[in-house]
């Protein structure tokens, strides 16, 4: 009996090790795979550990929404610097910035490319960020790293972090392109019934289908969907008109309840309550429409519910 534990401890001691070796060989192949890439270190609190691919030159670092490095802070030049490639090698190159840039603790010439090694960190104003050259398995780590951190664990999709990082941009680039902004708030109408009927598996259930059925056949793939929190959605288009965006709204909103949700052969009656908001020239920022949104959901709600309300 004792060699027989033993022989099984060591079979799952090989299958662990085994394992463990694949997982670092999977690595080992993503890394290979991987372009050079920027990671914000020091910054915005929703955007450290963010990852930009550098796979082509010319990578604009700066404050204005068409950059490719987009950073939402004052001591960021709207185009702070640039990130160029040649022969395999990177350079950064300060485009006459306000607050310098600065590499490895020694400001570089305006105008003059300066190669980048991997781990380099460089600074725009107040921002740091950090060079990992191309293969770096530090790379494919930290990427995994940041996505589980936006990621709502249920449902897969951005969580309420991803959405406060995400909003801002979006709303500058509307701005900037001047182009339509939409805010749509849902959530399921008398969610609490549904857990204490079907208890909590039930009620996950229903989060991860609904989620299912409005990112795979609802939204485009450039929308942002995010899980707000408990039973709270948000979806923000841009470019959009609103008379789009409305029927947008109604068709989820349809979809939703027409939807047959089985759980364990029981079909649970699902609705939503939806509130809509356009960015408009009085609004200072994302802030501002998401908030005249969640009026409007607010109306749906005490207006019978299973409803799309848009604000005023």
């Amino acid at each position: 009996m004792g060699n027989d534990n033993h022989d099984d401890e060591s079979s799952l001691s090989d299958k662990t090790s085994v394992l463990q070796s694949d997982t670092f060989k999977l690595r080992l192949a993503q890394a290979g795979q991987a372009p050079p890439s920027v990671v914000l270190l020091v910054g915005p609190v929703n955007s450290v550990g963010r990852q930009w691919p550098i796979e082509d030159t010319d990578r604009i670092i700066g404050r204005a929404p068409t950059a490719h490095v987009f950073v939402d802070d004052k001591s960021v030049s709207k185009f702070h610097a640039k990130l160029v490639m040649a022969g395999g090698d990177v350079s950064v190159i300060d485009l006459e910035s306000t607050n310098k840039t600065v590499v490895n603790g020694r400001q570089i010439q305006p105008l003059i490319p300066h190669k980048l090694q991997n781990n380099d960190q460089i600074k725009v104003g107040n921002i740091i960020f950090k060079f990992l050259e191309r293969g770096s398995i530090e790379t494919v780590a930290s990427a995994q790293t940041f996505d589980r951190g936006q990621t709502d664990a249920l449902t897969g999709i951005a969580n309420r972090g991803a959405l406060q990082a995400k909003a801002p941009e979006l709303y500058k680039r509307s701005e900037l392109l001047g182009i339509s902004l939409t805010v749509m708030i849902f959530d399921l109408d008398k969610f609490k019934s549904v857990n204490e009927k079907y208890l909590h598996p039930g009620g996950d259930f229903v989060l991860k289908e609904l989620t299912k059925v409005v990112r795979d056949k609802l939204i485009r793939g450039n929308d942002f969907f995010a899980r707000a929190g408990g039973e709270e959605f948000a979806l923000l288009l841009l470019g959009s008109p609103p008379k789009q965006a409305e029927e947008i709204g109604e068709r989820i909103r349809a979809t939703i309840e027409s939807h047959v949700f089985d759980f364990e052969g029981k079909i649970i009656p699902v609705t939503i309550s939806i509130g809509i908001a356009f960015k408009n020239d009085r609004d200072t920022g994302w802030e501002s429409v998401y908030e005249r949104a969640d009026k409007a959901l607010f109306h749906s709600k005490n207006s019978g519910r299973n409803r799309c309300s848009v604000a005023g």
